[in-house]
């Protein structure tokens, strides 16, 4: 928590979550390092918590909504100039306070305020002044469109934007990239056998594009297309849309699980 890195008079809070830092930690970093070379300092406010969509998905709305009180007076007091979310699941609900707190006469105004700052990363850095990626990436890639960012949040160019602005990156798109993974938020656990259904029509579609790796912009849905890829022995890796871009910018370093030294097109 606190400051995460200097940058412009604009600051932008990073929201933490609780899959990203637990198994997905070098995307939290990507986002960092992009939004600091854009101009922006980033700071990830204490107090912040919990989005509560698992919570909101499973019926427990109390515990929801107090978590969703938790995140706005911590944004809030940080005065931060937008709320930055590399988790679609996380997004869709952040979007949505509100509204589930429309009726709370405390809290209507604060998560009025604090919804209209909630960015997904994609669509937050295809809007940002960010210079030209610079570094080729020789890697053909295909994009799965979560359905919390593409249905919820409708957006669906941003992410598509970015990868392309890659040099020598090429996006090719498999038959219905707007399809559910199975993921789901908790529907993978609480129906495994649709869930890996699901999965298996997604696996398929991947592998005819015959890609190098299958981007997308939630956890959840890393987690479902690596568990796919793994079961069909596909040689293709999953990555985050933020980790492809950041990894196309000389000056950011390394990004861990890509590797620009190779030849990373090669299969």
């Amino acid at each position: 928590y606190g400051l995460l890195l200097e940058g412009g008079p604009r600051r932008v809070g990073l929201f933490l979550g609780c899959v990203m830092p637990a198994l997905y930690p070098r995307v939290h970093r990507a986002v960092v390092r992009l939004v600091a070379l854009a101009g922006y300092g980033v700071v990830s406010p204490e107090g912040q918590g919990c989005c509560g969509a698992l919570f909101a998905h499973n019926g427990d709305m109390d515990t929801a909504l107090s978590l969703a009180r938790r995140n706005i007076d911590a944004f809030l007091a940080a005065g931060v100039d937008a709320v930055v979310v590399d988790a679609a699941g996380c997004g869709a609900i952040m979007k949505e306070y509100a509204h589930l707190l429309s009726h709370d006469p405390a809290y209507a105004e604060k998560a009025r305020r604090f919804s209209a700052l909630v960015r997904d990363v994609t669509e937050f850095l295809a809007e940002a002044p960010l210079p030209p990626p610079s570094r080729p990436l020789p890697l053909r890639v295909t994009y799965q469109d979560p359905c919390h960012l593409a249905h919820a949040q409708r957006v669906r160019e941003a992410p598509r934007r970015l990868l392309r602005q890659v040099p020598g990156l090429t996006l090719m798109e498999m038959e219905h990239p707007d399809r559910c993974c199975g993921s789901a938020g908790v529907y993978s656990l609480t129906h495994p056998a649709l869930a890996l259904q699901v999965l298996q029509e997604r696996t398929r579609e991947v592998a005819a594009t015959e890609a190098d790796a299958v981007v997308t912009a939630n956890p959840g849905c890393m987690l479902q297309l690596e568990a796919g890829t793994r079961l069909a022995r596909l040689p293709v890796r999953v990555l985050h849309v933020a980790e492809v871009l950041a990894a196309a910018y000389a000056d950011l370093g390394p990004i861990e699980g890509i590797d620009v030294s190779q030849d990373v097109g090669k299969r």
